[in-house]
């Protein structure tokens, strides 16, 4: 049973890390503008540049993740012959 709720918090596919990092954008665009609210001028629009440039490494950190994640599994797996045995 905890393997079925663990495997909950695993993301597996580039569909499940653009639902996270489109989650993670508006997060960080309400903080921003709240950040514009409580420091008005330039320092406002900095914290609000700084919370949006986050989610673009974050969001660049997870796909790389994935990449490796998927690359690293194909290779363990045996290439498999036509008949479904491996080559010798």
């Amino acid at each position: 049973m905890w393997t079925r709720i663990k495997r909950l918090f695993v993301i597996k596919t580039r569909f499940e890390a653009s639902l996270i990092i489109y989650a993670l954008g508006l997060g960080a665009i309400e903080r921003g503008l709240h950040y514009r609210v409580d420091y008005p001028g330039i320092g406002g629009w900095l914290l609000l540049l700084a919370c949006t440039g986050s989610v673009f490494l974050a969001g660049a950190k997870i796909f790389d993740c994935i990449r490796y994640e998927n690359d690293r599994g194909a290779e363990a797996q045996p290439a498999l012959g036509v008949n479904g045995n491996t080559p010798s």
